[in-house]
C-alpha cells in the first residue's frame, strides 16, 4: 500500500503522509500501554489522545471539510500498523474514521452538525460509532424508539449493545423507529453527553477489552429535527443508488477492520520470531529459529499474511478507484483475511507452547483480540452463503 502524493501546488508533503510520518511513535505508544489496559479493562484514553495528535483519527475527513481525504488504501495502512500496537484502539479508530468517510462520500450528517463535530475533532479526540444491536427486536424494526415532541423534536428511548468506545463517544449514530402509525426507521444523531444517557458497564469479553463496548441506555434523549437522517418507512423499497452505496459502506467497513486483525497477525509474528530466535531448550544447543521445522512453520505464517495483505491493499486500491468488482468482493475478502489471522496466531500458539499461553507474554493477548473481533462481521456461513449464491447466479447468465 502507498501514501497519495504530496499536492504539487505545496512545498511539503501531504497531510495523509504526515499522519502516516507519525503512525510508528503511536504504535511504540499503544503497545506500551495495551497490556495494563487488557488486564484492566481500562479505556485507552492515552492511545485516543495520541491518534488525536497525530491526526489519525480525521484521516478520511474529506478535502472539502478541510481535512486530508485519506483513502480506503490510506486507512487499510493506517489501521493495520495501529492493530500491532493495541488491537482495542485500532477498533475505536476505525469506526471514527468510517464516519468520516461516510461523510466524504454520502454527506448524510446535516452540514451545520457535521462541522460541530469537526470544531470538536480539533479541540480534541471526537470518537463517533454507529449504534445499530440490541438484546431483541423483529428483523428490520429497532426495539429503539423516537416519539415526536410538540415542539418537533424526538425523545430518544432504549438499550442499545456492543457500543464499541462508549463511555468516550463525542457523537452516537442511533439508530431506532419512529412511533409513527407507519414506522419510519433511520439514525438519530446525539450527543454523548446529552442528558439521559447512561452507559451500563457490561462489557467483559473474551478480547478487545479496552474497547468498551458496553449497552448504552437511552431514556427520553432529546434530539433536534434536524438530528434525524434517513428517515424512510420500515421494510420499504431502497433505489439502486441506496443499495450501491450500502455496499460500499459494507466494502469499507470489511477491509478497514480486516486490516485490524491483520495487525494483530503481523504483531504476533513479530513476538514469535523474538521468541524462536532467543530460545534454545536445555536439551538444544542453538534457538528453535535454527531448526527447519521452526523455519518452514514460520514460512507458511508469513506466506498466509503476506497473501491476505495483498488481498486487502488490491481490493481497497479496487474500491478508491470506484471498482464494482472490488467492492462486490469485499465480503469474501474480510472471511479469507481474517481466517488467516486467525490461523497466523493460532499457529504461533501452538509453536511456542506453554510460553505462548503465559499472560507474561502478549501472545495470548493478540489470540484473544484476533477471536474477538469476529464480533464486526458476519458468520462466516451468511457470508459463505451470499457468495456461493453470486457464483450460482453468474454460472446461470454465462449459461444463457
Amino acid at each position: 500500500m502507498t501514501t497519495r502524493s504530496a499536492d504539487p501546488s505545496t512545498d511539503g508533503p501531504s497531510p495523509v503522509a504526515e499522519a502516516l510520518a507519525r503512525l510508528p511513535r503511536v504504535v511504540d505508544l499503544l503497545a506500551a500501554r495495551a497490556e495494563e489496559h487488557d488486564r484492566d479493562a481500562t479505556f485507552p484514553y492515552q492511545g485516543v489522545e495520541a491518534l488525536h495528535e497525530a491526526g489519525l483519527l480525521t484521516l478520511t475527513v474529506a478535502q472539502r471539510f478541510g481535512g486530508p481525504g485519506g483513502t480506503l488504501a490510506d486507512t487499510v495502512r493506517v489501521l493495520g500498523q495501529l492493530g500491532r500496537g493495541d488491537a482495542s484502539v485500532a477498533v475505536l479508530a476505525a469506526f471514527t474514521l468510517l464516519q468520516h468517510a461516510e461523510q466524504a462520500r454520502a454527506a448524510r450528517w446535516p452540514t451545520p452538525i457535521y462541522r460541530k463535530l469537526l470544531g470538536e475533532s480539533r479541540r480534541g479526540p471526537a470518537l463517533v460509532n454507529t449504534l445499530l444491536s440490541e438484546p431483541g427486536g423483529a428483523p428490520g424494526l429497532p426495539v429503539t424508539v423516537a416519539r415526536r415532541g410538540a415542539d418537533g423534536t424526538w425523545e430518544l428511548t432504549g438499550r442499545k449493545t456492543y457500543c464499541t468506545g462508549s463511555e468516550a463517544l463525542a457523537w452516537m449514530a442511533v439508530w431506532a423507529r419512529t412511533d409513527e402509525p407507519a414506522p419510519r426507521t433511520g439514525l438519530f444523531l446525539v450527543r454523548g453527553d446529552s442528558e439521559g444517557i447512561e452507559v451500563d458497564p457490561v462489557w467483559d469479553q473474551l478480547g478487545l477489552r479496552a474497547s468498551a463496548g458496553h449497552d448504552v441506555l437511552f431514556t427520553g434523549v432529546r434530539v433536534p429535527a434536524e438530528a434525524a437522517i434517513g428517515l424512510a418507512e420500515a421494510g420499504g423499497p431502497r433505489s439502486e443508488a441506496q443499495l450501491a452505496a450500502e455496499r460500499l459502506d459494507l466494502a469499507w467497513h470489511d477491509l478497514a477492520l480486516s486490516a485490524v486483525h491483520l495487525g494483530v497477525a503481523r504483531a504476533a509474528q513479530d513476538w514469535l520470531v523474538r521468541f524462536l530466535s532467543q530460545r534454545t531448550p536445555a536439551n538444544l544447543t542453538e534457538p528453535l529459529g535454527n531448526l527447519p521445522r521452526y523455519r518452514s512453520a514460520l514460512g507458511e505464517i508469513e506466506s498466509s499474511l503476506i497473501a491476505a495483505e495483498e488481498l486487502l491493499a488490491s481490493l481497497a486500491a479496487g474500491v478508491d478507484r470506484g471498482g464494482q468488482t472490488a467492492v462486490a468482493r469485499s465480503a469474501a475478502a474480510q472471511l479469507v483475511v481474517n481466517r488467516a489471522a486467525i490461523g497466523a496466531v493460532q499457529q504461533a500458539v501452538t509453536l511456542t507452547g506453554n510460553p505462548g499461553l503465559s499472560r507474561r507474554h502478549p501472545l495470548e493477548r493478540y489470540l484473544r483480540d484476533v477471536l474477538s473481533g469476529r464480533v464486526h462481521f458476519p458468520a462466516d456461513e451468511v457470508v459463505l452463503d451470499a457468495v456461493g449464491r453470486a457464483a450460482l447466479e453468474r454460472g446461470a447468465r454465462r449459461a444463457h
